[in-house]
């Protein structure tokens, strides 16, 4: 989908990428905060692929982003959390766009 020149020309590399599927689960779960969803739910409202999306909220259940119970999902109730998470993942967005992606591979050789 093509997008304004002006948006292109302001925007810096990193606003322009597309959110991942953890962003999108999140920013979902966050506007809708007051609520509890199914997982199939969250995966259609926030564009997920459905047999992504299991995957998706495991992981953020790991780093208690979000809370389950029974078959439904909520956003944590820790917003400081969310918040340090949010500023963790600019600041490595950030990183990225100065310094370029890190290359795992390439550690994993160095370290030998």
């Amino acid at each position: 989908m093509p997008i304004d020149i002006e948006d292109f020309e302001e925007r810096t590399s990193a606003e322009l990428e597309e959110p991942s599927n953890a962003e999108r689960v999140l920013r979902f779960l966050y506007e809708h905060r007051d609520k509890a969803w199914k997982a199939s739910t969250i995966a259609e409202r926030s564009d997920v692929n459905e047999n992504s999306i299991s995957a998706v909220l495991n992981r953020l259940k790991e780093q208690d982003l979000v809370r389950h119970k029974g078959s439904y999902w909520a956003i944590t109730d820790d917003t400081e959390r969310l918040r340090r998470a949010h500023q963790f993942h600019r600041t490595i967005q950030r990183f990225n766009e100065l310094y370029g992606d890190e290359d795992r591979d390439e550690w994993i050789e160095a370290s030998e």
